[in-house]
């Protein structure tokens, strides 16, 4: 942890490099390896149409072509109170007979009732069949027999396709659950049921259901507008670059500008909030609560309120003060992080191929998303069909266990059981392929966290090797090597891929474990103790503060790397030991950067935001006619918006990692020399005159 000597022959990142973390290295390239073999073994097994259609009690895919099931592409459950939630619907795991329909019913029937009266009301009879197995046509056979075998349902109920299965049509009237206008129903066996019976069995559909139009009418609203969201971003990226562009020559005036212009934006809205607010005196409704109201998915009724108005101009009021206290509290900082902005501003106006860099990280992630998203469905659907026997007297000693549907009838089965059934349960397997498939997931899970990991320190380094050329140049731009960015990204692919597979290594680790605390949270909710979930939210807290100490700590290691050329441990070592000893420099500059770098992605997602909204909202004249017509305009608003502050925070995260090199160069340079002739500074003067000590020999922040 001592600070470096000086030594005469150090002239930036070095050269003569050796490979680090070969060991790391190798297992990475044989991880790889096998998770391309993964892919391979899961696209042979897998098959997504059991994603798409679903499957039949006989094994059969519902609606696909050229089969007996080809207009029959909805799948209805002979008694849905079997099945506990959706959850268990839809993985097909229901222990009730499930056969592919053409339309779910719209009435409800008993199999009693129609049975008792086909002779004289034969179309109420035909109408039921079709919910029955194929080919069934004995009303005369006795209804115990036609229950215990499952030939027919119990019952119909009113149902609506949902998933492409048949789901009861709940409503909600006056506060009161309803299935047709009905708060009962006759199960078939004799009783009279409530319908929040049926509520329980299809646990959340209605909220599903009623999202799903919601969903519908967001993707038509995509549909119509994707073109001007395509120029709202263009124009964000045209924005992002202007900006930084302007800042290489006047990064002070534009700051300040900058700053007091996000303290006059969210002054006008406070003075627009408090219009509406005044406005909206006297009119009748309008001094209704939120609460008063519930959720609405028309978010226009909540404008017509005056709380609504109150809250926003609360909330913006706490903002303005904030910004202006730390603007007062922090006007020295803020100018010395100007001169570091500056500098970085000129580094970059040197190699302004670091601009697009971010490309290559975002295409390198879109593959490893893809590929992992490809690799999760194949997997997911590489079970064969497992069937299990059925029976609905509880005492069969054969119930759920496996057997094969060729050979069922001529096994004891059926004689030991009556009515007993071989039908399919889910996609599985007793292979040893099929036996570890959620370990497998698990393992899919684990490499994509690694190789995303891997992608995002290949950038950092990549640039931190590039901007660290420019530091140590001693005559800017004189002697900043030819092509700084590619060759960087060459001694970072030779030597050092293993340093950072290992630093990628820890980090998915650590994300891996968040990811399984979460999936035992969301499984344990509703279950749990009051301390088992203070526990599992201890474990949480604290391995997200992990990460994010983690993420720090391989940035400046990956800096180190990309300078001096030694392994990951050493690097993180020095890089470490280097920040504690500037830990007031580091505190300032680099979160002083961060919050302007933060307040310039806003700018450029507001400014672009505004423009959106005036223009979706048809309130600019110029434009009012090509604005397309929308369900809900603030769907095409949003994506603007997030899209908008996702291209500036590309362009942005080049500077942050610039700013940090520098950063981390400059601590090097006050420690390896002191400005003497011998020793001479390889900082620029602007940066020496604002950041340097007045003395002339290097002294701890």
């Amino acid at each position: 942890g001592e600070p470096r000597k000086f030594d005469p022959k150090f002239r930036g990142p070095i050269h003569n490099r050796h490979c680090t973390d070969i060991i790391c290295c190798v297992i990475f390239i044989v991880v790889i390896l096998g998770y391309i073999a993964l892919g391979v073994v899961a696209w042979v097994h897998g098959d997504p149409r059991k994603v798409i259609y679903p499957t039949d009690s006989y094994g059969q895919f519902c609606g696909q072509k050229d089969t007996l099931n080809e207009n029959k592409a909805i799948l209805f459950y002979f008694n849905i109170l079997k099945c506990a939630s959706p959850v268990v619907l839809i993985n097909l795991q229901c222990p009730t007979t499930q056969l592919c329909v053409s339309k779910c019913p719209d009435r409800f029937a008993t199999y009693i009732d129609v049975q008792a009266s086909y002779r004289y009301k034969p179309d109420q009879w035909n109408y039921f069949r079709q919910f029955c197995k194929p080919g069934f046509n004995s009303p005369r056979k006795s209804v115990a027999q036609v229950l215990r075998d499952e030939d027919c349902p119990s019952m119909i109920i009113p149902s609506r396709p949902f998933l492409k299965r048949c789901f009861p049509d709940f409503s909600t009237k006056n506060g009161v659950l309803t299935v047709a206008n009905q708060t009962t129903f006759k199960d078939g066996r004799g009783k009279t049921r409530n319908v929040t019976d049926l509520r329980e069995a299809a646990n959340g559909i209605n909220n599903v259901l009623d999202a799903r139009s919601v969903g519908m009418k967001i993707f038509e609203d995509y549909a119509i507008s994707w073109y001007w969201i395509l120029i709202g971003l263009f124009i964000a990226m045209v924005v992002s670059l202007l900006f930084l562009v302007l800042l290489r020559f006047t990064a002070g005036v534009l700051f300040w500008i900058f700053i007091f212009g996000v303290i006059g934006i969210i002054g006008y809205g406070i003075w627009h909030c408090y219009w509406e607010y005044d406005h909206l005196k006297g009119i009748p409704g309008s001094d209704l609560t939120v609460y008063d109201i519930g959720f609405q998915t028309d978010f226009r009724v909540y404008l017509q309120l005056r709380q609504t108005w109150l809250a926003f101009m609360v909330i913006l009021c706490g903002v303005e003060v904030i910004i202006i206290l730390m603007l007062i509290f922090l006007r020295n900082r803020i100018r010395i992080a100007i001169a570091l902005l500056k500098e970085g501003s000129r580094a970059i106006g040197y190699i302004m191929s670091t601009l697009f860099y971010p490309i290559v990280t975002f295409i390198l992630i879109a593959i490893c998303i893809s590929y992992w998203a490809v690799t999760a469905v194949f997997l997911a659907t590489s079970g064969e069909p497992v069937y299990k026997v059925m029976a609905n007297e509880t005492l069969c000693k054969y119930a759920n266990l496996t057997c094969d549907p060729e050979t069922f009838n001529s096994t004891n089965v059926t004689r030991l059981c009556p009515g007993a059934q071989c039908t399919f349960a889910f996609y599985g397997g007793e292979s040893l392929y099929h036996k570890y498939i959620f370990i497998l997931q698990l393992a899919n899970a684990f490499v994509f966290l690694w190789l995303v990991n891997f992608a995002i320190a290949l950038g950092q380094c990549t640039l931190a090797g590039a901007f660290a050329s420019y530091y140590w140049a001693y005559r800017k731009p004189a002697d900043i090597p030819l092509w700084p960015l590619f060759s960087s990204f060459g001694r970072t692919i030779r030597y050092h891929t293993g340093s950072l597979a290992f630093g990628a290594l820890i980090l998915a680790i650590v994300q891996l474990i968040r990811v399984i605390l979460e999936y035992l949270d969301h499984k344990l909710k509703g279950t749990q103790n009051s301390f088992t979930r203070f526990l599992l939210c201890c474990l949480k807290c604290c391995f997200w503060c992990l990460e994010k100490f983690l993420k720090f700590i391989n940035r400046n290691a990956y800096i180190m790397i990309a300078i001096y050329g030694k392994n990951f441990c050493t690097s993180a070592k020095d890089a470490f030991y280097l920040l504690m000893r500037n830990v007031v420099r580091v505190a300032v500059l680099d979160k002083v950067t961060d919050f302007l770098l933060f307040l310039g992605k806003i700018l450029v997602a507001g400014g672009v935001g505004v423009f959106a909204f005036f223009f979706f909202t048809q309130r600019i004249q110029v434009f009012a006619q090509d604005a397309p017509t929308l369900n809900y305009y603030w769907v095409p608003l949003l994506t603007v918006i997030i899209g908008s502050y996702l291209v500036a925070h590309g362009f942005f995260s080049v500077y942050a990692m610039c700013v940090d090199t520098l950063f981390l160069c400059f601590c090097e340079d006050l420690e390896r020399n002191d400005g003497s002739t011998a020793k001479p500074y390889f900082m620029s003067a602007s940066l020496h005159r604002i950041l340097g000590k007045k003395e002339l020999s290097p002294k701890k922040a």
